[in-house]
C-alpha cells in the first residue's frame, strides 16, 4: 500500500519547438461539430497521431463533486463537468489516430465506486465512451483500486509546497498524459482550467482530512482541505511532510503552489478545455454562479501557455497579478508555473492558431449573478476541488 517507487517524468510538451495553443469556436456538443474542430486543432498543434500512435494514453477528466449536485435544472456537463460527448469525441478520434489503450482517470468524489458508477449516478452511460475506443478503461485514482502501492512523484527543482506527491499508479503507467478540464472561474485559485484540474490526481486515502497519520487511510472518506487548504495537518506516512511548515496556512497561498507543484511533478503532455457551455462564479453548483455559454474549446500541448490563453479568452489578463482579477484573492499559479519554467504565459510569446483570441472572448467578470463573494466559505467542503 505504500509508494516506494519515485517517478521524475518529462513532459512530451517539451518536444515542440514553440507554444502553441489552438482556439476554435463550437457552439454545440453535436458529435460532427466536435470532431471537425478537434481534428482542425490537433492538426493545427501537429497532429494527434504524433502523441498518441501505439501509446497508452491518460485522460484526467474533469468530474469535480458529488454525481447528484446540478446547478439548477442543467446537467453537470453543462455546467461544471467536462462534457460526455466531448470525453466520447476525443477517445474516438485518439482511437482513430492509433492509440493502443486509453484510460479515462478522476478521483471520485469521496468514494471509491467504479469511476463508470460514478458517471452513472450523474445519468451517464458509460458503455458509450467505452464504445468510442477498440480498448477503453476507467479507473477512480482517489484510492488504490486493485492496484498493490502508491507511485511518489517527485517534484524536481525547487517544489513549491511538496517535495514529492503520492498517487495513484496510473499516472505513471501511461505514455501520455492528458488534461481534460472545463473553463471555469474558482473560489480558490482564481480560474480553474487545465493545470487546476490537476490538483484532482491527488488521492484521499493519504491526503484527506480524516486519514490516520500512521499510514494510508484504506478508502477515500473526505476531502482535501485540511492538507491543502488549511495547512493544519500533513498527509498520512510515508507522503513526504511539506518543506515549509512555518509557511503560510493561506489557501490563497497554498493552492495555487499545490497546482504548480503537481504538474511539475506529473507533467501535462496535452492540455484541452472544454468552454462550450460552462458556469461562471465558481467551480460548481456549491459556491452559486450561473451558467453561460462561451462556445469554444482550447488545446495545447503546454498547459501554462493553454491556460494562459484560455483565461484571455475568458476576458481576464493572464499576467495579472495577486490582488488583481481572477487573482483577487490568490497568488496567480500561471506566475508560479512561469516562475518554475513549466511554460510561458506572455501571449506576445506563444503561437494562437484557429479562432483569435479577440472572436473567441466571452467576458466571465460581469456574470455577478448569484456569484458567491470568495471570501466566504462554500456549503460544501472540498468536493474534490477542481
Amino acid at each position: 500500500m505504500l509508494g516506494l517507487g519515485a517517478s521524475r517524468l518529462v513532459s512530451l510538451a517539451g518536444a515542440a519547438p514553440a507554444a502553441t495553443v489552438a482556439v476554435a469556436r463550437c457552439d454545440a456538443y453535436a458529435p460532427d461539430d466536435l470532431a471537425g474542430a478537434f481534428d482542425r486543432m490537433f492538426d493545427q498543434l501537429g497532429g494527434l497521431g504524433r502523441l498518441v500512435k501505439g501509446r497508452t494514453v491518460a485522460i484526467k477528466l474533469n468530474l469535480t463533486g458529488p454525481p447528484n449536485v446540478r446547478l439548477g435544472r442543467h446537467p453537470a456537463g453543462e455546467a461544471h463537468w467536462v462534457h460526455p460527448r466531448v470525453i466520447g469525441t476525443l477517445v474516438h478520434l485518439m482511437d482513430r489516430a492509433g492509440a493502443r489503450r486509453i484510460r479515462l482517470l478522476e478521483s471520485a468524489y469521496c468514494t471509491a465506486i467504479p469511476l463508470e458508477e460514478y458517471m452513472y449516478q450523474a445519468g451517464w452511460d458509460a458503455r458509450e465512451l467505452a464504445r468510442a475506443g477498440r480498448r477503453v478503461e476507467f479507473e477512480n485514482t482517489n484510492w488504490l483500486g486493485r492496484r498493490r502501492a502508491y507511485r511518489r512523484f517527485d517534484v524536481p527543482h525547487s517544489p513549491l509546497l511538496f517535495p514529492s506527491y503520492l498517487l495513484n499508479p496510473s499516472y505513471s503507467e501511461c505514455d501520455t498524459f492528458v488534461s481534460l478540464a472545463k473553463l471555469k472561474e474558482h473560489m480558490t485559485a482564481g480560474i480553474t482550467l487545465s493545470m487546476k484540474n490537476c490538483f484532482g490526481n491527488i488521492p484521499t486515502t493519504i491526503y484527506g482530512d480524516h486519514v490516520p497519520e500512521e499510514e494510508p487511510d484504506e478508502l477515500p472518506r473526505s476531502g482535501r482541505s485540511g492538507v491543502f487548504h488549511r495547512g493544519e495537518r500533513q498527509p498520512s506516512r510515508p507522503a513526504a511532510p511539506e518543506v515549509d511548515p512555518t509557511s503560510p496556512r493561506d489557501a490563497g497561498h497554498r493552492i495555487p503552489r499545490v497546482v504548480v507543484d503537481i504538474c511539475a511533478a506529473r507533467p501535462v503532455d496535452l492540455a484541452i478545455i472544454d468552454g462550450i457551455d460552462t458556469m461562471s462564479g465558481s467551480e460548481g453548483p456549491w459556491g452559486e454562479g450561473e451558467v453561460c455559454h462561451p462556445g469554444v474549446l482550447v488545446a495545447g500541448r503546454n498547459c501554462v501557455s493553454t491556460d494562459a490563453v484560455a483565461t484571455a479568452v475568458m476576458g481576464y489578463d493572464p499576467m495579472a497579478r495577486a490582488g488583481t482579477r481572477p487573482f483577487e484573492e490568490c497568488d496567480s499559479f500561471l506566475e508560479l508555473a512561469e516562475q518554475a519554467g513549466l511554460g510561458t504565459r506572455d501571449l506576445s510569446r506563444i503561437e494562437i492558431t484557429g479562432t483569435p483570441i479577440r472572436e473567441a472572448r466571452f467576458d466571465f467578470a460581469p456574470l455577478t449573478r448569484g456569484r458567491r463573494p470568495r471570501s466566504q466559505p462554500s456549503r460544501a467542503s472540498d468536493p474534490n476541488d477542481p
